[in-house]
């Protein structure tokens, strides 16, 4: 079921994406306990780009409400996911640093869920968690909970062996958007060598401190949406044409890792004023940085117009017969995904589900309908064709 799952998930997620970017997969510990470690700013799709693209099986720690719902229920069973109590959904005042498994005033009582995933680790599996608990839109990583370090710890101190945890950066070029693009990035895994003695509140707080160091590593983080966005633009002015998903990151990173230090420098504020003076005025106009880059040629611009049209001309055709299935469900998510979610961090997952969904759905009423007017043998060839044509590259 879980190979199924992740195979479907895959095929999703490679359709919702225009790109997505792996780097560090060198880092995943082939055998052994291991623990991924991510931020969280895009609700469930996060941990879909996890599992299907680390290699390993991985067993995610999920809010228990998220299992309320059959469909719900049954998928993250499939996938091997535990529920887990969040004191944030509970009643009662939070109690930090508890011993692993243990059930605070609160009325939280997650024993057997960290009993199961400790079992998963000293088995050599892997676990999944976004330390940070809720997902969220800010624009900087939320303060780390403790549940991964008592995890790894715990898990380590049972086990009798090492557990690695592998920090896990996603960034999203633009978080809402279907078609958009993702950098998924696997950090130097932290290696938790097993405890002679149950893990303390102390070594809980450090291991948290040093995954929080790890994961800023990986992720972009400044005090507001609108110097991320200055930023980027200073980044975009900068930066080499045609660099890598992962190259565009790390230099987002790096701009907002050192600006604080040099914000009050007056050439620097003069520059910043500038850039946004740039975006408000390209904003207007209704254009891009691409756009303004350099001036073509009119033999580069024939070129450009004879090689689209080429491609017009030859995927046209092919992919005329599947918009009446594809497109409506596209535009539907499109539509109605801002407008059933009040949380923007969630956007993007109510989007893909509802694209899923509208998609099988249309894919079952099209068979359905060629297998009762051609017949079983014709509807089963058609079905496969069009698998076939959906894993070619576009």
């Amino acid at each position: 079921m879980y190979r199924i799952l992740a195979w479907f998930l895959r095929v999703v997620t490679r359709a919702f994406f225009r790109q997505i970017e792996v780097i560090g997969l060198d880092h995943i510990p082939a055998t052994g306990g291991v623990l991924f470690a991510g931020n969280h700013p895009n609700s469930l799709i996060d941990p879909i780009l996890i599992i299907t693209s680390c290699g390993r099986k991985v067993h995610f720690a999920a809010k228990d409400t998220l299992f309320k719902g059959r469909l719900m229920r049954a998928v993250l069973r499939g996938l091997g996911a535990v529920p887990i109590q969040r004191r944030d959904d509970r009643d009662g005042p939070p109690q930090r640093d508890a011993p692993p498994g243990a059930a605070p005033a609160s009325g939280v009582d997650n024993e057997s869920a960290f009993t199961a995933m400790f079992a998963v680790l000293a088995s050599g599996g892997a676990i999944g968690i976004f330390p940070e608990g809720l997902s969220h839109d800010d624009s900087q990583l939320a303060k780390l909970k403790t549940g991964a370090a008592r995890l790894a710890l715990g898990g380590a101190h049972r086990a009798a062996a090492p557990i690695a945890i592998v920090p896990c950066g996603l960034t999203f070029i633009h978080p809402k958007r279907f078609r958009s693009r993702v950098l998924v990035q696997y950090g130097t895994p932290i290696v938790v060598p097993p405890p002679p003695a149950p893990p303390t509140a102390d070594a809980v707080r450090a291991l948290t401190s040093e995954l929080d160091g790890a994961l800023r590593r990986l992720t972009v983080n400044s005090p507001d949406w609108d110097t991320v966005r200055a930023l980027d633009s200073v980044r975009r002015l900068y930066q080499p044409p045609e660099i890598s998903i992962g190259d565009r990151v790390e230099l987002a990173r790096r701009f907002n890792a050192h600006y604080g230090a040099v914000a009050a420098d007056p050439r620097v504020v003069a520059l910043m004023s500038r850039v946004r003076a740039y975006q408000v005025t390209i904003d207007e106009l209704g254009i891009t940085d691409r756009e303004l880059a350099r001036d073509l040629s009119n033999r580069e611009i024939a070129v450009h117009l004879i090689r689209h049209f080429a491609l017009v001309a030859f995927w046209l055709p092919v992919m005329v017969p599947g918009a009446p299935l594809h497109v409506p469900a596209v535009a539907f998510a499109r539509i109605a995904g801002p407008r059933l979610t009040p949380r923007k961090d969630v956007i993007a997952t109510t989007k893909l589900l509802i694209g899923m969904l509208l998609v099988v759905l249309s894919y079952a009423a099209a068979v359905a309908v060629l297998w009762w007017r051609a017949g079983f043998w014709t509807a089963l060839i058609a079905t496969l064709i069009d698998e076939w044509r959906d894993k070619q590259p576009i």
